[in-house]
């Protein structure tokens, strides 16, 4: 995933917040490793270099709230890379795109 994708996935995360030094840092982080891998999987939000912002991960920087919504998200990317994945590798010969139409 680009970095830009990764941020627009992240879009409806951030809108509206006004997060502290801290969580912005923790979400460049989660973008990096998204820019990376292409997907993460949110016990990666309670390891280390998550940890280095709190020991509780995830938990110490956001809200209750907040986590579930980024899980959420980290699951639909998840989800959606999977899916890319299985059809772009399916023996059909048809490619993700056509399929997922």
């Amino acid at each position: 995933m680009d970095r830009e994708a990764a941020k627009r996935a992240l879009d409806g995360f951030l809108a509206g917040k006004a997060l502290t030094a801290n969580q912005i840092q923790f979400v460049n982080l989660v973008i990096d490793y998204l820019t990376q891998s292409g997907w993460m999987s949110a016990a990666q939000l309670y390891e280390s270099p998550f940890t280095d912002f709190s020991p509780r991960g995830v938990e110490g920087v956001f809200s209750s709230e907040q986590v579930i919504q980024l899980v959420g998200i980290l699951d639909d990317i998840r989800e959606r890379a999977a899916r890319v994945v299985h059809f772009g590798l399916g023996n059909s010969g048809m490619s993700a795109e056509h399929s997922l139409s």
